[in-house]
């Protein structure tokens, strides 16, 4: 939310008070408050603004196409399925998207949404069973919740994204794709060869949509080899 001022510019909304709020969370407010993703994300009905993240990755690598069947691990609250769903046709019955996550998530039009542990052994069997087989993209945005410890945080997000990796190599098909989030910090490098050993092609993509101040990106991997 901004308002404008006469001659049309941006003012930053302020957080009125911070009474009761750590200083944290009043920045994190004051962030959001100001975030003309968050904004977006309210108008055009997107459940978080990570949504953008998503599209703006697909609008560089035409990674989703209409028909396609894909994978969102960790979907909660639902914004990359929101996105999955739309670009593969999903609510029209061109495409499939199963959601998959440990928390309760709402209906998305056109998605199974499945309320499951992606590690548990049967998770694979399952997932391309709700989906109706094997699958030409799995996502993830997954990211563990930060301690506040670079180092921490980078080897928790590194080791799901690992899972992540084994899961999908347990469920694409050959030539499928396979998207999922990093926070820098030196353990990506030797991930990196591990998808380039599973997939024709790895990018690094930082979306616009990503903050600046955010270590994050995205290994962006297509080609799969085949399990």
């Amino acid at each position: 939310m901004t308002k404008r001022g006469p001659q049309g510019r941006q003012l930053a909304e302020r957080v009125r008070t911070a009474r009761g709020r750590t200083v944290a969370s009043s920045r994190w407010l004051q962030r959001q408050l100001n975030d003309p993703y968050v904004a977006e994300a309210k108008r055009r009905g997107y459940r978080s603004r990570a949504a953008f993240k998503l599209l703006e990755i697909d609008e560089k690598v035409r990674l989703l196409r209409r028909g396609m069947a894909v994978v969102d691990l960790g979907a909660a609250p639902g914004g990359w399925t929101q996105v999955a769903a739309e670009r593969v046709g999903a609510a029209d019955g061109d495409g499939r998207v199963v959601a998959v996550d440990i928390l309760e998530m709402g209906a998305v039009p056109g998605a199974k949404v499945l309320r499951l542990d992606f590690l548990a052994d049967e998770a694979p069997a399952t997932v391309k069973a709700a989906g109706g087989g094997d699958v030409d993209v799995v996502l993830s945005d997954m990211a563990p919740s930060t301690t506040g410890h670079p180092e921490t945080d980078h080897l928790r997000i590194m080791g799901l994204a690992e899972a992540a990796l084994a899961f999908a190599v347990e469920v694409l098909r050959p030539g499928g794709a396979f998207v999922t989030k990093i926070f820098q910090g030196g353990g990506e490098h030797e991930f990196d060869r591990e998808l380039r050993r599973c997939f024709a092609t790895v990018r690094r993509i930082k979306p616009p949509a990503s903050r600046a101040e955010s270590s994050e990106f995205y290994f962006v991997a297509t080609g799969f080899r085949g399990a």
